[in-house]
């Protein structure tokens, strides 16, 4: 059932437009890596649900909370309990425009660097983003691929003074969503 809700949710925030355009993806990749003094700390996440909408330049990506896998579980404990209280915030989310300089196609095969704006939320907490990402259109597909920082601070993330060296202030995402077209229902 929450899938089919999240879904749902994804279209509730994509402009109608055709469904040749659009394509989604179930299980995009997410990691973030945090490297502090005493510890790195790495968890990668795939049950990255998105659609991206050529015709619009719009994306949209939902991100579940617990989804994240960590090498230790005490770690995934502690990110889901203290950090990012996935509970009571269970999905990050990004709803945003790229912009390639023109209209990408389905028939645009290749590589494209886009600049990608939007809004970022985070434990309850929406911030702007602008990142840089390269859209890889193909026969069939597209892949989306970026690399950001997080300040941890900026979401009211906190973090306990005991274990500040373990725990970065800003954290690397990586992103890479390998979409499918989405069909005609």
């Amino acid at each position: 059932m929450k899938y089919i809700v999240s879904i749902a949710l994804l279209f509730a925030g994509m402009v109608t437009v055709s469904a040749q355009d659009k394509y989604i993806t179930k299980n995009g990749f997410v990691k973030f890596f945090s490297s502090a003094p005493l510890e790195d700390i790495e968890a990668d996440n795939n049950n990255v649900q998105s659609i991206v909408d050529l015709a619009a330049s719009e994306v949209v990506i939902n991100i579940p909370i617990q989804s994240f896998e960590f090498d230790k579980s005490l770690m995934k404990e502690h990110f889901n309990e203290n950090y990012l209280e996935s509970e009571k915030f269970p999905k990050a989310s990004f709803k945003g425009k790229y912009d390639a300089g023109k209209q990408l196609t389905a028939k645009d095969i290749g590589s494209h660097t886009v600049a990608v704006t939007g809004d970022l939320t985070i434990h309850g907490v929406t911030r702007p983003l602008l990142a840089k990402a390269t859209l890889i259109i193909k026969a069939g597909g597209v892949q989306a691929k970026t690399k950001f920082d997080v300040r941890v601070a900026d979401f009211d993330i906190e973090i306990p003074r005991i274990v500040f060296k373990n725990i970065a202030e800003v954290v690397e995402v990586t992103v890479d969503l390998q979409y499918t077209k989405l069909d005609k229902q």
